[in-house]
């Protein structure tokens, strides 16, 4: 499979965008959110989700606005799936109230990213991206 140089960028675009959002997290919960957000891929590859957490704001490090992407949630056009898995990322940073039950609305792949991220956030970082649970 060849990329197109526009589907370069994009996937260039949204690592550098992965990579910042990760390296400015202050906890654990939020390490565990921004990898999640990171293994999922199709939400964070959206620019106003990208805006909404102040990626796009400046050049360089700056804390990342999990509130501003809370207010937003229904105005980025996610579909059901996308919101579900959305708002259990934002659970682990302790914003919102969207119970665990919603993981039964999530299809296998990303059923398993909110698994690990689970674990992440229990403390046990070991478990490899292509580790099945």
């Amino acid at each position: 499979m060849t990329l197109t140089s526009a589907e370069t960028t994009d996937g260039a675009l949204l690592e550098g965008c992965g990579q910042r959002l990760i390296k400015s997290v202050a906890s654990v919960g939020e390490r565990a959110a921004a990898q999640a957000l990171v293994e999922e891929e199709t939400i964070l590859a959206r620019e106003n989700v990208q805006r909404a957490l102040g990626l796009l704001d400046v050049p360089s490090w700056s804390e990342v606005r999990w509130e501003g992407l809370m207010g937003r949630v229904y105005g980025l056009g996610l579909d059901e799936e996308q919101r579900a898995f959305l708002g259990l990322v934002l659970s682990m940073v302790g914003i919102g109230h969207v119970p665990l039950a919603a993981v039964s609305d999530l299809d296998e792949r990303r059923l398993a990213v909110m698994l690990r991220a689970v674990a992440r956030l229990a403390g046990n970082d070991t478990l490899a991206v292509g580790t099945r649970i």
